[in-house]
C-alpha cells in the first residue's frame, strides 16, 4: 500500500511538471515587431489616405440622412405654422402698418429691409427654432466629424495590425501627420495621432477651435449671401408690398397713423377686407410657398455641399488636411479641396 501511494504520488509530481511545459508549448508566440523599410511607410500612408476617404464617404452619407429629415421637418413647420399666420388678414394688416411706419420714421434702412429683418425673426421663432429642438445643422456636424474620427480610428488600427510596425515608431508616424492647424497657439493645432486618441474628441481643444471657426464663417455667409433662408425674408417682403400697394392700404394706414384718436380700420371694412384678402388668399398662399421652397432647397444645397460651413465642413477640414499632408508623400492624385 506506501508503495502504492509512493508511487502515485511520484506521478502526480511528475504530471504537474510536464503541464507547464505542455502549455508553454501550445502558446501562441509573440510576433516582435517589424522595422518598416521607406517603401512600406509609403503604403502605409497611401492606406491611411483611402482609409480617410472612406470614413469621409460615410460620414457624409449619415449627414445627408440627417439633413433629410432635418429639410422634412422645416417643410412642416413651415406649411403648419409659417405660412397660414403670414398669410393671414391681420398679419397681412399689422405688416402693412409695419411698412407704412418705416416709410414715415426716416430710416437710413429701406422699409424692405427692416421688415425683412423682423419676418427673419418670425421665421426663425416659427420654424427653425422648433425644428432645432429636434434635429438641428450645427448638431449633425459635429457628429458627422466625430464619426468620421471614430471610422479613420478603426481602419488604422488595422493597418498598424496588419503591418506591425513598433508601437512607438507608428505612434510617432501618426504624430508627424497634422489634422487641424489653426495655431498660434498650439493648443489650436492637433496631430492625426493627437485626433485618434482624445477622449472625447468634441472636447479636444484644437476641434473646439475649429468648430467656432465653422460657426462664425457660417454665421457671415448668412448674412452676407442672399442664398438660402436667409433670403426667405426679404423676397417675402418685396412681394408684401408689391400685393398691398395696388389696395391703397399703405396710404390709408398712413393716413390713419396721423390721427391721434380713431381707428386705423373700421370694423365694416375690416370685414369686407378679409372677404377681400380670403379670395386672394390661395394665390397668396402658394406664391409664397414657391418662394420658401425654392430657398429651403437652397439653403439645404448649401449646408449639404459647402465645405468652408456645411454640415461637412468638420470632416472635409480634418480629411483635406491629412490627405493633402500625405497625397504628395505617395505620389497620389489629391482630393480638389485637399489643405496642402
Amino acid at each position: 500500500m506506501v508503495n502504492r501511494r509512493s508511487l502515485y504520488l511520484l506521478w502526480l509530481v511528475a504530471l504537474l511538471a510536464i503541464l507547464p511545459g505542455c502549455g508553454s508549448r501550445n502558446r501562441v508566440p509573440e510576433v516582435p515587431p517589424v522595422v518598416l523599410s521607406p517603401a512600406a511607410w509609403q503604403q502605409v500612408d497611401r492606406e491611411i489616405v483611402q482609409a480617410s476617404r472612406g470614413a469621409a464617404g460615410s460620414a457624409g452619407d449619415y449627414a445627408r440622412r440627417s439633413m433629410r429629415v432635418w429639410r422634412e421637418q422645416v417643410q412642416v413647420q413651415t406649411e403648419e405654422n409659417f405660412i397660414p399666420w403670414f398669410t393671414g388678414y391681420w398679419t397681412q394688416q399689422w405688416l402693412t402698418l409695419r411698412v407704412a411706419w418705416y416709410k414715415m420714421s426716416q430710416h437710413r434702412d429701406q422699409p424692405d429691409n427692416r421688415l425683412a429683418l423682423y419676418l427673419q425673426d418670425a421665421y426663425r421663432d416659427r420654424v427653425l427654432e422648433p425644428v432645432a429642438e429636434q434635429i438641428n445643422p450645427d448638431l449633425i456636424r459635429e457628429r458627422a466629424t466625430e464619426l468620421y474620427v471614430q471610422l479613420l480610428g478603426q481602419q488604422i488600427q488595422g493597418i498598424g495590425e496588419r503591418y506591425r510596425p513598433a508601437p512607438d515608431q507608428f505612434a510617432l508616424h501618426l504624430e508627424r501627420i497634422p489634422a487641424i492647424a489653426l495655431g498660434p497657439p498650439a493648443a489650436r493645432d492637433a496631430s492625426l495621432r493627437g485626433v485618434l486618441t482624445a477622449k472625447p474628441f468634441v472636447q479636444l481643444p484644437a476641434w473646439l477651435a475649429l468648430s467656432e471657426e465653422i460657426r462664425k464663417a457660417a454665421a457671415a455667409n448668412a448674412t452676407a449671401s442672399d442664398n438660402g433662408l436667409s433670403s426667405v425674408a426679404s423676397k417675402a417682403s418685396t412681394r408684401l408690398e408689391a400685393t398691398l400697394a395696388p389696395r391703397g392700404a399703405l396710404s390709408a394706414v398712413a393716413a390713419a397713423v396721423g390721427k391721434a384718436a380713431g381707428m386705423a380700420i373700421s370694423v365694416a371694412s375690416a370685414g369686407i377686407g378679409a372677404m377681400m384678402h380670403e379670395s386672394d388668399r390661395p394665390e397668396m398662399v402658394e406664391q409664397l410657398r414657391v418662394i420658401l421652397n425654392s430657398a429651403l432647397n437652397e439653403e439645404w444645397q448649401n449646408l449639404m455641399e459647402n465645405h468652408a460651413t456645411g454640415v461637412m465642413a468638420g470632416v472635409w477640414s480634418l480629411s483635406g488636411r491629412i490627405e493633402g499632408e500625405l497625397a504628395g508623400r505617395v505620389g497620389m492624385e489629391p482630393r480638389m479641396d485637399a489643405i496642402p
